[in-house]
């Protein structure tokens, strides 16, 4: 069996894919974090982002939303001039609005819970066999990135929602060819 088609051979993609990627995450700030990275990654590929993630946790305080929602301006000025982050204002900009956003879903229902009642609180389970048959976006993801935007975030169209699902295991997209999808599968 091998692993997922878009992992390759580097070894830190290796080890996101077989440890992290679609597992599932319950933990309401976690979750966030990836959904700012997703963000992030618009228009550039997830090895950069995973690259730079340590830079991200050490730039945005532990990409803690509560300390970001009280960002403005002096902050987006740091991060901007910080190269070991992506530098785009309106990505720094959004991460702020969305620390807000997230801090009213968190305070009415609990993030955590507002994504996964979206999938009845499990994984959906998918029996893809190449990486051709894995969509871009859903219907789910549509409706969620729709959502999302209605509450207030920004960098969450359909297809960063449904890549953003995928990691944090709403949905397991492991190929059924992958070791790691039984074992994934198991989780939910």
């Amino acid at each position: 069996m091998e692993r997922c088609g878009w992992v390759g051979a580097d070894a830190l993609y290796e080890a996101y894919h077989d440890n992290e990627w679609g597992v599932p995450e319950y933990d309401s700030r976690a979750l966030w974090e990836k959904l700012i990275l997703d963000g992030f990654q618009a228009g550039l590929s997830w090895i950069t982002i995973l690259r730079k993630r340590e830079n991200f946790r050490k730039a945005f305080q532990g990409l803690d939303p509560d300390v970001i929602a009280g960002w403005g301006e002096a902050e987006v000025t740091r991060l901007l001039a910080n190269p070991g982050i992506i530098r785009h204002r309106g990505k720094i900009e959004a991460t702020i609005g969305n620390a807000r956003a997230w801090q009213a879903i968190e305070a009415e229902q609990g993030f955590d819970r507002y994504l996964w009642d979206h999938v009845g609180g499990r994984p959906l389970q998918t029996r893809w066999r190449t990486l051709a048959e894995v969509p871009a976006q859903t219907d789910l993801s549509v409706k969620i990135s729709k959502d999302l935007k209605k509450r207030g975030f920004k960098f969450c169209g359909p297809t960063i929602v449904y890549a953003f699902m995928q990691a944090v295991g709403m949905v397991n997209d492991h190929l059924v060819t992958c070791p790691r999808h039984e074992p994934v599968a198991r989780l939910g």
